[in-house]
């Protein structure tokens, strides 16, 4: 039914107490973990060789991307994790009105096949259909921004492979994505600074958007908070209250790049994920409404998660959670005190007695010296016999 570089999908049926149920199962192609390792290797190759000579290229982080990719890739290989992230998402998602997840047969799920759940939905990469069915295309636009962004903010867990392909839409008109292979994940830390720069662009509020990515490290303290506002400006400026048909994406991606190397930022791997996700999020809303506001459709969300987690319920318990960790330091200072007297009382005594050394670690270190003596005297033998060779070609010319 679908096929990719890395699996296959085939409808299959099982059978249960007599009853017959439709079911997806995906199957990892023959070889496909060695034929990556290859090409990682040869992008790894490209990428050293690339930091090794340009200076952009290191700021750029290229070995550090692959790395993300090449961890990414490893997760994708072993479709009992993809089950596991389908799970994940699952538990997150219970409750949300507009978006949910196939459930998994974990009986008939291994390493190299997982069984899921059979979704009878429209792909939304089927326009014709959608547009026979008529669905609302602008809401379905919003229903997948909207998704993307909670998951990103309230659960730190999202899909990050959200192409048209990968989603569907049931009969209760809720979204159903497929294809857990590649996931991300934000800390708490992440998320703040995600919800902050985007309510700060919603806002116009560069001066915050510039500070937040100062307090996040994006930017090198040398730098002006003043000068990258300034900057924010530029890029938020043109975009604000555009519809998705006036901007210019290759433009606005252009200068987001000019600007990451006037102020020295370097690639985030945490975030690469997201960034890409986000891109490919917009395009697929874009294409279902040419006028999608994206600041606008992102603004509940957005403020929601503010208030929940830096309005006072959540200074209330983040308190709460502060204090819990700190009972939990508190209750390990005893354990913490035994050893600070111990390790006190060992350099009281190497400072009075000086450092003793076992006769067993002495033995060891002398068998290593008498090692690279040997290795030093055959080096320089074979140093004084090149010399010799040379010297007797020499005479016989």
């Amino acid at each position: 039914m679908a096929a990719a570089s890395i699996a296959q999908v085939h409808r299959g049926e099982t059978e249960r107490d007599g009853v017959r149920t439709s079911v997806a199962v995906k199957v990892l192609r023959p070889n496909v973990a060695a034929r990556f390792r290859r090409d990682l290797g040869d992008f790894f190759f490209v990428a050293h060789q690339a930091e090794i000579y340009s200076a952009e290229a290191r700021r750029l982080r290229l070995v550090e991307v692959i790395n993300t990719m090449s961890r990414s890739v490893a997760m994708e290989m072993d479709l009992r994790l993809e089950a596991a992230a389908l799970s994940e998402m699952a538990e997150n998602t219970r409750d949300d009105p507009d978006f949910r997840v196939p459930t998994v047969d974990w009986d008939r799920t291994t390493h190299n096949v997982l069984t899921m759940e059979w979704i009878d939905g429209i792909a939304l990469s089927d326009h014709a259909r959608l547009e026979q069915s008529q669905v609302d295309l602008p809401d379905l636009g919003r229903k997948v921004i909207q998704s993307f962004l909670r998951h990103a903010l309230r659960d730190g867990f999202f899909h990050a492979d959200m192409h048209p392909g990968n989603l569907f839409l049931d009969d209760a008109g809720r979204l159903v994505a497929v294809d857990f292979g590649i996931m991300g994940r934000l800390g708490l830390k992440e998320r703040r600074f995600l919800a902050e720069i985007l309510l700060g662009f919603i806002t116009r509020d560069y001066r915050r958007v510039a500070e937040v990515h100062f307090e996040a490290g994006y930017v090198p303290a040398h730098h002006s908070v003043e000068n990258f506002a300034l900057a924010i400006r530029a890029i938020g400026e043109p975009i604000h209250n555009r519809t998705a048909e006036e901007i210019s994406m290759a433009k606005l991606l252009t200068l987001l790049l000019e600007v990451t190397g006037l102020f020295d930022m370097r690639t985030r791997p945490e975030l690469i994920l997201l960034q890409k996700t986000m891109v490919v999020v917009e395009g697929v809303a874009r294409g279902f409404d040419p006028k999608l506001d994206i600041w606008k459709v992102a603004d509940p969300v957005v403020r929601e998660w503010i208030e929940r987690n830096l309005g006072p319920v959540g200074r209330i318990q983040g308190a709460m959670s502060g204090a819990g960790e700190l009972g939990r330091v508190m209750a390990s200072l005893p354990t913490i005190a035994t050893r600070a007297v111990a390790v006190l009382e060992q350099l009281e005594t190497m400072t009075r007695e000086g450092l003793t050394l076992s006769p067993e670690t002495i033995a060891a270190m002398g068998r290593a010296e008498g090692r690279k003596s040997r290795w030093r005297a055959l080096a320089l033998w074979i140093i004084a016999l090149t010399f010799i060779g040379i010297l007797f070609a020499i005479r016989q010319l």
